[in-house]
């Protein structure tokens, strides 16, 4: 009669998840992001174990909407670097570079633990 009590629990979740979003620095973004992604990644290896197939394709879409989404980081640099080109703002370029810097070290780390599995225990 009153629909189902877990649909306003999560609706307000999902509230809290994009007021958070919005309020966070591009780098926090990308963070969230990755988390995200790996909670989804973590659910559908639980959700295989479970042989709930259906289930692990919903969560593995999602991972994959979400690398997408990491994969038009690039399109918010270029973004960046026009509007500071355009207006002269140092600080869009310090964020530019902070958030290079992250993902080239990141990159790095990744090459590292590539080129070195044991490494990452």
């Amino acid at each position: 009669m009153f629909g189902n009590p877990r649909a306003g629990a999560n609706a307000d979740r999902h509230m809290t998840v994009d007021t958070d979003a919005l309020a966070a620095s591009p780098h926090q973004r990308i963070v969230m992001l990755f988390d995200g992604a790996l909670s989804l990644v973590g659910t559908a290896i639980m959700q295989i174990r479970h042989r709930d197939i259906e289930s692990k394709g919903s969560s593995t879409t999602k991972a994959g909407e979400i690398a997408h989404s990491l994969a038009s980081l690039n399109d918010d640099i270029v973004r960046l670097l026009v509007d500071a080109n355009i207006s002269n703002d140092i600080a869009r370029l310090a964020e530019v570079r902070g958030v290079l810097a992250q993902t080239r070290d990141a990159w790095v780390g990744i090459a590292h633990v590539a080129n070195h599995p044991g490494a990452a225990a």
